[in-house]
């Protein structure tokens, strides 16, 4: 059996649920299959279940219902520290009154380990992480960045098949944490380990994943590779929390094909992609990048006028939010070239895109 990723199923959730208090449910009906090697993102907002996941695959939640499997084999009744799982924590969770040598050292001398083996094993999980200087300290004596590389060497020092990384570069500044982001990948592909990996952080899920399940309500909205939750996300849910959208609301008034036709209520009609908007006469959610939007394009398939509302500076491009078709909150990303240096705040221009980059979503605000 093959998980969407390609490989053999490593990690399996068979229809499990979880309530804290008998009612109400914060995981609900979850079938998840992950294969062998794959790095899988959970990805959603506070409460969305994504966390709670984890922490059953874990083993430090039971699930109210179904099965979780790891290699074809029931893990329910078994306790955390004999499923072989390693597990990195945002709060890095080191013992402060053990040295980094030590720190490694500790799971390896709990499954009766030789000193000989513990210490080849935590040499080369240092170097892995490139800490191999740094046996001697104390955590109190490392930057944040330092205790969570030697926080994930203490997760794989023992040669576990899975990681389990629980917002682990939440702490970090956004210089660190991207550098993070790419040394962790890089460990992945070298090492071949299955990661899951919890964030509410989309760009670190796009940059790192090879699947996001992107959680909302205890359901999985979406499952799909970085790219195809970008270009093609299923729902307004998914649309609206990975990355930047513009919203247009309006109603269905013909679909043909894979296409439909959209009138918003100033009257304009937009053509889209028929994605999740049903038939005629139903409300939808019209979905566009920022990116694929065009200034001065009158001639695109959806050509319509947009006022200059406000430019911000961003370096490599230049956001200019728009007031269109009664949105003034329509965001285009421009290139920063010459060409549009002459736009100005309080001018009308045309803009346009095409019809594939606009997605006619189920109608709910999010």
């Amino acid at each position: 059996m093959a998980a969407d990723g390609g490989n053999d199923v490593f990690v399996e959730f068979q229809r499990v649920q979880k309530s804290y208090d008998g009612e109400i449910l914060v995981v609900k009906d979850l079938n998840l299959a992950i294969g062998k090697g794959e790095f899988l993102t959970m990805l959603g907002p506070s409460g969305s279940g994504k966390t709670t996941c984890l922490m059953m695959l874990a083993g430090f939640e039971v699930a109210t219902h179904g099965e979780i499997n790891l290699d074809g084999v029931s893990i329910n009744n078994i306790p955390p520290h004999k499923r072989g799982i390693g597990m990195v924590f945002q709060n890095y969770a080191l013992f402060p009154h053990m040295t980094v040598g030590e720190n490694l050292a500790f799971p390896l001398e709990v499954r009766k380990m030789g000193k000989a083996e513990v210490a080849q094993k935590v040499k080369r999980a240092l170097d892995m992480v490139q800490m191999g200087d740094f046996a001697g300290r104390r955590p109190a004596q490392l930057s944040g960045g330092q205790q969570q590389r030697i926080a994930l060497a203490r997760a794989l020092v023992f040669d576990a098949e899975l990681v389990l990384m629980d917002e682990p570069l939440g702490a970090l500044d956004k210089q660190l944490r991207e550098h993070m982001q790419y040394e962790i990948k890089r460990i992945h592909e070298n090492l071949g380990i299955t990661v899951v990996y919890v964030t509410h952080d989309q760009s670190e899920a796009l940059t790192m994943s090879d699947r996001i399940a992107v959680f909302n309500d205890g359901v999985i909205q979406q499952l799909a590779p970085p790219a195809d939750l970008y270009e093609r996300p299923d729902n307004a849910f998914v649309a609206q929390f990975i990355g930047e959208n513009n919203r247009l609301y309006g109603q269905v008034t013909g679909v043909e094909g894979q296409e439909a036709a959209v009138t918003l209520s100033t009257g304009q009609v937009v053509k889209a992609l028929a994605v999740n908007c049903g038939g005629a006469g139903n409300r939808t959610m019209l979905s566009i990048r920022p990116e694929r939007v065009v200034i001065g394009d009158a001639s695109a398939p959806n050509a319509m006028e947009g006022k200059v509302v406000e430019l911000i500076y961003l370096g490599d491009h230049i956001r200019c939010r728009m007031d269109v078709a009664d949105n003034s909150e329509f965001i285009v990303k421009i290139a920063n070239s010459h060409a549009h240096a002459a736009l100005k705040v309080g001018e009308t221009t045309a803009i346009g895109w095409e019809t594939d980059d606009c997605r006619a979503l189920d109608a709910v605000a999010v």
